[in-house]
């Protein structure tokens, strides 16, 4: 089962930030290539605009850009471009994108929950300024001013 990720609103919910830095989607690519490395999961991550990590595949993970499109538009189309669109878990906090995704066939998940599914990084130490804070992206998803 692939995992489509939200990659800017991953970050945005994480770092608080409606534009992420190169350094941001470097973070989230990095925590989430550690915490894949030891499943079977595979995860396609997303992300608005161009990035020098655009169309890149990383073992278990791939990361593709908009190209000119929104990636949530991206992401739809994925979804309605696969053969078995049941078998897509879409990982967003974006009410609207997951509805839409959930209408073309796909599973949604929310971010907390795909974080507590694959853990912590093993030997992980304190989290660095350029971790991904699960706890901080939680305490966020609390605050009804943030959902969408």
């Amino acid at each position: 089962m692939p995992y489509y990720l939200d990659g800017n609103n991953l970050i945005g919910i994480a770092r608080r930030r409606s534009r992420p830095t190169e350094g941001d989607r470097q973070a989230l690519i990095s925590e989430l290539c550690d915490r894949l490395r030891r499943t079977r999961a595979r995860a396609v991550l997303f992300f608005d605009g161009e990035s020098p990590a655009a169309a890149t595949d990383l073992g278990s993970l791939s990361i593709r850009s908009s190209a000119g499109r929104s990636a949530d538009e991206r992401i739809l189309q994925e979804i309605a471009r696969s053969p078995s669109p049941g078998d897509i878990v879409l990982v967003t906090a974006d009410r609207e994108l997951a509805r839409r995704a959930r209408d073309a066939g796909a599973r949604t998940l929310a971010p907390g929950e795909f974080w507590s599914r694959f853990g912590s990084r093993p030997g992980a130490s304190a989290p660095s300024k350029e971790a991904i804070d699960v706890e901080d992206w939680m305490r966020y998803f609390e605050d009804e001013r943030n959902r969408s």
